[in-house]
């Protein structure tokens, strides 16, 4: 649950909303603002099953304790992951979308 905007985000966001609709205000700069007082229009981080964690590691043909190196987390943790008693969130989520949707080259 997302707590209620101020008075003055709420102000911030009509203006915004006014001088996008009248060309004012560029698409770039008009998702920025919306995005940072209302979050992202889809989550950041999609939910990954075990499965999943794992076969990412495996595309990048990466032991667990290398993976958890790079994303910040122990071996352990990383196996608990791949084994499905805890689920990832979190910084360790998003960076594992990332992994996934565009290669470990982008997070290197």
């Amino acid at each position: 649950m997302t707590k209620p905007l101020s008075d003055l985000a709420t102000a911030l966001l009509e203006t915004a909303e006014g001088l996008h609709r009248i060309g004012l205000m560029e698409e770039a700069v008009y998702q920025k603002i919306t995005a940072r007082h209302l979050g992202p229009a889809r989550p950041a981080s999609e939910p990954m099953t075990s499965e999943e964690i794992r076969a990412v590691r495996e595309k990048a043909r990466m032991s667990q304790a290398a993976l958890g190196r790079i994303i910040g987390v122990t071996p352990g943790y990383l196996s608990q992951l791949e084994r499905g008693t805890k689920r990832a969130t979190g910084s360790t989520l998003a960076m594992l979308n990332v992994i996934r949707r565009k290669g470990l080259e982008a997070v290197l």
